[in-house]
This record gives structure tokens, C-alpha cells and sequence, in this order.
């Protein structure tokens, strides 16, 4: 938590910016979402490729057995209806 000058600092600029018009709010709250990302990860594809090679093995070695896609569908409309 932060010291309780900077609360307060944060809840003016709360109010502050709570008066702003939409369109400037969504686009501070799109860049203060984005800012907590981190850094781009510029290495995807290797990390996914490798993610998925880790994956395929398992169901090729039968750690884990695959769920027809149907079953996974139907399943999930009974939950979700």
C-alpha cells in the first residue's frame, strides 16, 4: 500500500480524472492496462512452438488423453444455459 500522502495524491487525480470525457478516460485506462504488461515478449512464436511440442508429446506418450471437441462443446452449453 502505498504512504499516505500518495493515497491521497491518487484519489485527487482519481476525482480529476473521473471528469474527464469518456473517449479520454477509455484511452488512459487502455494505456494503463497495457503499462502493466510488462515488456512485449518479441519471442512468441518459439515460446508457443515449444509449449506446443511440450504439449503434443504428452498426448502421444498418454499423459494426458484428449477430449473430443463435440464433448467439450456440449459440456459447456449444459453449464452455461
Amino acid at each position: 500500500m502505498p504512504p499516505i500522502s500518495d493515497q491521497v495524491g491518487t484519489d485527487q487525480l482519481k476525482v480529476q480524472l473521473s471528469r474527464l470525457p469518456i473517449k479520454t478516460r477509455a484511452e488512459l485506462a487502455h494505456f494503463l492496462i497495457e503499462s502493466l504488461d510488462g515488456e512485449p515478449d518479441n519471442d512468441w512464436e518459439a515460446t508457443w512452438e515449444v509449449e506446443l511440442d511440450r504439449r503434443m508429446a504428452e498426448i502421444e506418450n498418454g499423459t494426458v488423453v484428449g477430449i473430443p471437441a463435440d464433448e467439450v462443446f456440449t459440456a459447456l452449453r449444459a453449464k452455461h444455459s
